[in-house]
């Protein structure tokens, strides 16, 4: 054990007596494991702390002239509070001793004559004592740097998501989303008409929320409504107001959405679903900024940015005669695109535990992520109804799923479970090696499916062909 300590550097040790043989005996008998320094006073002990402040242990003498054994422990009890001290004593002086003790400033106390084998060994447990000390504060104080960064990294994240998304639910870094969001900010601080468009599920709406509250027009209204979800009829009603007794039940004046949403984004989900005739009015609304309820003659101006979606082909609709080439035309003057999942499989796990963490919260409790084969399972899967389709799957496995485990595979729904399932019949491995393992297979399929074309593979995937190309080399694919 002594070879031990002198390779590496060996703890100090402070002995501390008014008598020179006592000094010279402990100097000689701790030298070969500890580094021994000495002092014949309280005065000189005092200098070699202030010389030397890494010292570990001190062994102290109570009876010394000038200055006692605890009157140097007080002294030194609030410059060194690591610094372990051993009092060795002649004289029954309890008092004094049973002071420091509960004062915490004494680890042991020992009697002269000491028994050199109990000494050593009680210092020893004192340098251990201060190396964990030590060794406690340099811990404390890696966290509390740690933490600092951290918070720095978190307000500086705080600021770029409060200014790019501001949602917590538009979670993604794939780059067919950073894509998007990318052209969303060059249109977010401009009146500017935006259409978006994307299958359904895809979060067209989270999207247009966002073009508005990162906007001029965060403070006023966000007013949406979905075209497709009312009676033409009604429609029309909804979103430009009535005049009382415009038609039957019409028993005061109402105001429309256009009204309602002055100042702000009016929001207008599948617009490619709205009739013939509503889509002359509100080509009307978006030209001249004016409103007429039904069944009134007035003209009502308003400022109303329009955000429409659709998950229709509109140009294809265009040329079927069933949607208006003006209204289209004004419409997308800045489209967006709102990608499928299966274009952005690396959001996945993403949104996955996104959607687990809401429930956990929701619920009180406390299951446990997903396992590496049924996480493996939803980015296997095509998820044809998108995020919502995603979000609907997890909370179903959530709620079959017990609390402190994972979500398995044979919680999913059947048409996903199958998918997280190893050809080898092995559910052993890492998330990482599972995932890499059907990354692997993906771009595998695609390459074979396209006859070896990357660029048409790197598209079937959502992926760029650079990235498609770095994901091959990094798995030796050809």
């Amino acid at each position: 054990m002594a070879g031990e300590r002198t390779a590496q550097a060996r703890p100090a040790v402070l002995v501390v007596d008014d008598e020179p043989a006592s000094v010279e005996l402990l100097r000689i008998s701790l030298g070969e494991e500890f580094e021994v320094r000495t002092a014949t006073s309280g005065a000189e002990a005092l200098r070699v702390l202030a010389d030397h402040p890494d010292t570990s242990v001190a062994i102290i003498d109570q009876r010394m002239p000038e200055m006692t054994g605890t009157e140097l422990i007080r002294r030194t009890v609030d410059s060194y509070p690591h610094l372990v001290r051993i009092i060795l004593t002649g004289y029954t002086d309890v008092e004094s001793l049973i002071e420091a003790i509960n004062a915490g400033s004494v680890f042991r106390y020992l009697t002269k004559p000491w028994n050199m084998e109990e000494l050593v060994g009680t210092v020893r447990q004192g340098a251990e004592v201060h190396r964990l000390a030590v060794e406690n504060i340099r811990l404390q104080q890696e966290l509390e740097e740690a933490n600092q960064r951290l918070r720095r990294e978190n307000a500086h994240l705080r600021r770029e998501v409060s200014g790019r998304y501001r949602f917590d639910e538009i979670v993604g870094a794939s780059d067919a989303l950073r894509d998007t969001l990318e052209m969303l900010e060059r249109v977010v601080t401009s009146d500017t008409t935006v259409l978006i468009t994307g299958e359904t599920g895809t979060g067209k709406e989270l999207l247009a929320r966002a073009l508005h509250y990162n906007g001029p027009r965060a403070d006023k209204p966000f007013v949406s409504e979905n075209c497709g979800a009312i009676a033409p009829d009604l429609l029309t009603s909804e979103l430009f107001g009535h005049k009382r007794g415009a038609f039957t039940n019409a028993t005061e004046d109402r105001p429309g959405l256009f009204e309602v949403a002055h100042g702000g984004t009016l929001f207008l989900d599948e617009i490619g679903d709205c009739p013939p005739d509503l889509q002359t009015r509100l080509l009307r609304v978006l030209d001249q900024g004016v409103v007429r309820r039904v069944g009134a003659n007035e003209a009502i101006p308003v400022d109303v940015r329009v955000v429409a979606a659709t998950h229709h082909d509109l140009e294809s609709d265009v040329e079927s005669g069933t949607f208006r080439s003006d209204l289209f035309y004004r419409l997308s003057v800045f489209t967006l695109h709102s990608p499928p999942l299966r274009e952005r499989r690396d959001d996945v796990p993403l949104l996955a535990d996104h959607f687990l963490a809401g429930l956990n919260r929701r619920y009180a409790r406390a299951v446990a992520g997903l396992a590496p084969e049924a996480l493996a399972a939803l980015i296997a899967y095509d998820f044809p109804g998108n995020v919502r389709e995603l979000q609907n799957e997890v909370e179903r496995a959530f709620h079959l799923a017990k609390d402190g485990d994972p979500i398995l595979p044979d919680q999913l729904s059947a048409k996903l479970s199958a998918n997280g399932r190893e050809p080898s019949g092995s559910t052993n491995g890492s998330l990482r090696s599972a995932v890499e393992r059907l990354e692997r297979d993906m771009l595998r399929s695609a390459l074979e499916r396209n006859g070896g074309n990357q660029t048409r593979a790197a598209a079937e995937l959502g992926l760029s062909r650079r990235g498609l190309i770095d994901k091959v080399q990094r798995y030796g694919l050809r």
